[in-house]
């Protein structure tokens, strides 16, 4: 796959259906210096881009990909090559997606598991220092306490994951629902 010759059709492509570079950036969520890197074969669009482009301007992926319009066995020849090779070039991983997506779920909730965190050790130090409590019924305490703790980090690592499939392949999660 030529990055060049696939972005100088990208610019074709926009200039044959007269649309400035800001105007499918808007369309796609992408600024125009965006569009632009792809224009110049600087960067290609991942592959969810691409299929928004191909339907944006008529074209099919393959062909956007290859940089020229194809006849249908010059598609069908190309078709599996020009899609390894977009597979292969994706900027990042699944694995690399998955680790930022987790990572920006803990950014945002750091509070609530510290806060809970917090609440369970709570418990344990009161039962432990609470004259009043009989001895015979820490050690059940505890174990209570500890099974609550490990309900909530399990709730908590849930929702993480969650979210972090949603983003990934666009199921929507409960509240998006």
């Amino acid at each position: 796959m030529d990055q060049a010759k696939a972005g100088a059709f990208i610019a074709l492509l926009r200039k044959e259906v007269g649309l400035t570079q800001e105007q499918p950036g808007q369309k796609l969520g992408v600024t125009n210096k965006t569009v632009s890197r792809w224009e110049r074969g600087n960067y290609m669009p991942d592959l969810d881009t691409c299929l928004m482009l191909s339907e944006m301007f008529g074209v099919t992926i393959n062909e956007l990909l290859c940089g020229q319009r194809l006849s249908d066995s010059a598609m069908r020849e190309t078709a599996n090559t020009v899609l390894a090779e977009a597979v292969r070039s994706q900027a990042f991983s699944l694995t690399e997606r998955t680790r930022y997506w987790k990572r920006k779920w803990l950014r945002e909730h750091w509070l609530q598991i510290v806060l809970c965190a917090a609440a369970v050790a709570g418990l344990i130090i009161a039962v432990y220092l609470l004259p009043d409590f009989p001895d015979k019924w820490k050690p059940l305490a505890f174990g209570m306490v500890s099974l609550a703790g490990v309900c909530i980090s399990s709730g908590l690592h849930n929702r993480m994951m969650g979210y972090v499939e949603a983003k990934l392949f666009g199921n929507p999660t409960p509240r998006q629902q």
